[in-house]
């Protein structure tokens, strides 16, 4: 039995979601075993070294940063999904969707003399909030130890509450120092921010985050995994990756579900509705009579 496996439960996924929708994260020691840190880290060592460093202010030329992992390593697959780790993502998400999604998996350095990131919520990149949904949950997992002096992240407990308040004091900030193994989760709400490394040693470690199923997401991917490797993935592991529409007909290549491409079939196929039951209701009702547009309603089509 793996430690993913020994630590996976219902009571386990309630205590460190409530811890996450308390605090706007949790850090859970030990998530996985080390050797399975140290293959993937092996894994990316090449893809780190011939990394060039990011530009811009906010990313930091004192970084290195890649996307695409589940391409560069087969280890990937245990990370992203890893039972406690998912079943706490859609445990915060499937509230405000059908399904959640990758939104993108990125590894991290932060070189030596590095300075710290500003502080920032990762929701703010899409440019509408609704109060109460959240759309996202990072996973951080280090490869190397993080620390107060290389650079761990920077966390402002409950700012996922105080999502007005642009900075916030350094002094309530935490410094999510921990080994490897653990995984430091928290919400697109949470202020946060990448520390300054004032060590001589590299910090290393890579980001994994989930997003609402009907979101443009960060990591476009169909392009980081075409159909000819997303069909090396696992089903359920492609799905998360994108190859899975969304009702009502979201995420559609030809008007039907994306998985289709999965599929080494290539006689041409019509368009395939994905429509939510109720709206299904709805236009039966439209079409049968008589008519009172439900609760919510729904765009009708001209009559001719």
């Amino acid at each position: 039995m793996t430690v993913q496996q020994q630590r996976f439960s219902p009571e386990a996924v309630a205590s460190w979601s409530a811890a996450l929708r308390r605090d706007g994260y949790c850090i859970i020691p030990d998530a996985v075993d080390t050797s399975a840190v140290d293959t993937l880290a092996g894994d990316l060592a090449g893809a780190f070294e011939t990394t060039p460093a990011a530009s811009g202010p906010f990313y930091g030329p004192w970084t290195k940063r890649f996307h695409g992992l589940l391409g560069r390593s087969a280890e990937m697959d245990s990370f992203v999904r890893d039972p406690l780790i998912l079943s706490i993502a859609e445990e915060i998400l499937l509230s405000g969707c059908e399904v959640i999604q990758l939104n993108l998996t990125q590894a991290i350095e932060i070189m030596p003399g590095g300075r710290e990131q500003p502080p920032h919520r990762d929701q703010d990149m899409w440019p509408v909030r609704q109060p109460g949904l959240e759309y996202l949950v990072n996973v951080m997992w280090p490869f190397t130890p993080y620390t107060a002096e290389n650079g761990a992240t920077i966390v402002w407990p409950g700012s996922h509450l105080r999502q007005d308040e642009i900075v916030l004091d350094s002094n309530e900030a935490i410094v999510a120092e921990m080994a490897p193994g653990s995984a430091l989760l928290f919400l697109g709400s949470t202020l946060h921010a990448g520390g300054a490394n004032r060590t001589t040693e590299s910090r290393r470690g890579m980001i994994v985050s989930y997003s609402l199923g009907w979101l443009k997401p960060y990591e476009l991917p169909w392009l980081a995994y075409p159909p000819e490797i997303a069909r090396t993935f696992p089903r359920e592991l492609a799905k998360l990756a994108g190859y899975r529409s969304h009702r009502p007909n979201l995420g559609t290549f030809e008007g039907r579900c994306a998985s289709d491409l999965l599929s080494e079939d290539v006689t041409p196929k019509g368009a395939v509705d994905a429509l939510r039951p109720e709206q299904e209701a709805l236009i039966e009702q439209y079409y049968t009579g008589p008519f009172d547009g439900g609760q919510h309603g729904f765009a009708a089509p001209p009559r001719k």
